[in-house]
């Protein structure tokens, strides 16, 4: 039993040995020439243009919030899948109890994807409700008055 934890250690040990290893050879020898080219942001390719701070489409982050809640709801079923079979041999009993579990968790989350759906967060493009829509004020930007806690706003250029 501790040869299978002393092997497992050996491992770890020699790979993370083998990384920084090669990450300090690499600084020792590697040729060392500077230059602004090289210090500036490189994405695949293409100089960057403008600001890395905007926001994005907050749709985004929805429709991956429900790929990943069904993709570990997969992963938490497929092992009870599985064994059922062998659930089933066992005795009847095994087998409802696991039947009904994966049936409740699986209704929970269809009941939870019907609500996103009902609320139309799975929806691409979404219009703006009376409510959301805020007027544009007619003298220029809006002028914000911080409370104490808060840092006074600058006003966009």
């Amino acid at each position: 039993m501790g040869f299978e934890f002393g092997a497992v250690l050996v491992f770890a040990v020699v790979a993370i040995g083998f990384a920084l290893g090669g990450i300090t050879l690499s600084r020792l020898v590697g040729p060392k020439f500077p230059s602004a080219d090289k210090a500036s942001v490189y994405e695949c390719g293409e100089r960057p243009i403008g600001t890395a701070w905007f926001n994005f489409n907050p749709r985004f982050y929805l429709v991956a919030l429900v790929f990943v809640v069904f993709e570990v709801e997969i992963a938490l079923t497929f092992p009870v899948v599985v064994v059922y079979r062998a659930w089933v041999n066992a005795g009847a009993s095994f087998a409802w109890v696991a039947f009904l579990e994966i049936l409740v968790f699986t209704l929970i989350l269809i009941v939870g994807l019907a609500w996103a759906w009902a609320h139309g967060d799975l929806d691409w493009v979404k219009e703006l409700r009376a409510t959301d829509a805020r007027p544009a004020s007619p003298t220029g930007p809006e002028t914000v008055v911080p409370s104490e806690n808060q840092q006074p706003k600058k006003a966009a250029a």
